[in-house]
């Protein structure tokens, strides 16, 4: 039961609420803010290069992903088709904002990863149905570059799998490039740093217990994304339109369903528009001298 602090506490802002008019306010300034994405988005969808039909932009929307994943991942298997209907996806937080959560409302199933334990317990709770009925396994665990052995000897259907996400801000790349050739899933997600403009290739040096701390530092760039897994035989086919999620298609899917790109090139590239992109502050003077010395 809540305290009596938290009680009074609820109660006096209900009443400043009202008394002030600030709920009404509120609401101007979210429908306000609504009106002017929407507005931004109908621009940008309007311009020449997002009328290219094999283009992913203008599929997208929201579910349960954080921004328009999950319209592009459904487009994407629209056009590529599916064979198991497995996912694993490592960095999930709580489950409601990741890439596949809408995939368990269309009968997928899959494994979850989570670093935080107070995320992992929210996801027993909130989705308990799905895990008692053996559509979802949710684990605690703080992934590191050696983890990639342990995750294809307790998984061996990796290579089945549909698709594979992974967003932990930080040690992202070497996870993926640990993973050689145990990796084949259909369609590959993941986060990249949208600072580091092509050309630029940067991926964040390894470090096990790394932590985002809200700076830049983490990841990598779309250039070295694009490097390392044309290398294991993908292909860059779009990304998001906040700029943070790049979606990679095995290119023996992809060929003559989907625009491949080159990040050096005509490419996909969005900046990153999110909130927290203008919070980077501290580190900054520091990572982009790092970025640099490790672009020479």
């Amino acid at each position: 039961m809540p305290s009596i602090a938290y009680r009074l506490t609820s109660l006096f802002r209900r009443f400043s609420d009202r008394a002030l008019g600030i709920r009404d306010i509120r609401k101007q300034l979210y429908e306000l803010r609504w009106h002017i994405g929407q507005a931004t988005l109908k621009d940008i969808l309007s311009q020449t290069r997002y009328q290219e039909p094999k283009r992913l932009l203008r599929h997208g929307y929201k579910v349960f992903s954080q921004e328009d994943e999950d319209g592009i991942i459904a487009e994407i298997f629209n056009r590529i088709g599916t064979e198991t209907k497995q996912f694993v996806e490592i960095g999930v937080e709580n489950g409601w904002e990741c890439n596949t959560c809408t995939l368990l409302y269309h009968g997928w199933k899959g494994v979850w990863f989570e670093g935080s334990s107070s995320a992992v317990a929210s996801i027993k709770d909130k989705f308990s149905d799905r895990i008692s009925n053996g559509q979802l396994e949710a684990n605690q665990k703080f992934v590191t570059r050696d983890f990639s052995a342990e995750l294809s000897a307790r998984w061996p259907s990796l290579k089945g799998l549909d698709l594979f996400s992974i967003d932990i801000d930080g040690n992202d790349y070497d996870i993926i490039e640990a993973l050689q050739g145990k990796l084949q899933a259909r369609l590959i997600i993941v986060e990249y740093n949208p600072k580091l403009r092509p050309p630029i290739d940067w991926h964040m040096p390894y470090r096990a217990d790394h932590v985002w701390d809200g700076t830049d530092w983490y990841s990598a760039s779309l250039t070295a994304w694009t490097r390392l897994l044309s290398d294991k035989g993908y292909s860059l086919v779009g990304c998001n339109i906040t700029g943070n999620n790049a979606f990679f298609v095995r290119s023996d899917l992809a060929s003559g369903k989907l625009l491949s790109f080159e990040a050096q090139r005509e490419s996909p590239y969005r900046g990153g528009r999110s909130p927290h992109w203008i919070k980077i502050k501290n580190r900054l003077h520091h990572s982009v001298e790092r970025v640099k010395e490790a672009s020479r």
